[in-house]
């Protein structure tokens, strides 16, 4: 990858992901050609903590109606980035739940 910025696209705000955050794990879209190992450079370098783990998924994107035909939304790929007990939050997620 070029840049880190370019790495992590955005943050994944749902129920789910942010009762997550409690374990300290925390939910991205990363760029689908990112490896476990640019996204736990990213994450460090961006918002200063710690990685203990990534997980990565490649997610397929469902088929919607559009009028009268069937369109697709894009595929993407969700990393689950889990820091270390010592680590600091990120700031980004919190006050959100």
């Amino acid at each position: 990858m070029k840049n880190i910025h370019d790495i992590l696209k955005r943050p994944v705000i749902s129920e789910r992901s942010m009762e997550a955050t409690q374990d300290k794990k925390y939910t991205f879209i990363v760029a689908k050609e990112a490896n476990k190992i640019e996204i736990r450079k990213a994450v460090e370098e961006i918002f200063g903590v710690k990685v203990a783990s990534v997980n990565t998924m490649n997610v397929m994107g469902k088929y919607k109606r559009m009028g009268k035909g069937e369109g697709k939304r894009p595929d993407y790929k969700k990393a689950i980035v889990r820091l270390t007990p010592d680590s600091k939050t990120i700031e980004l997620f919190e006050g959100i739940l």
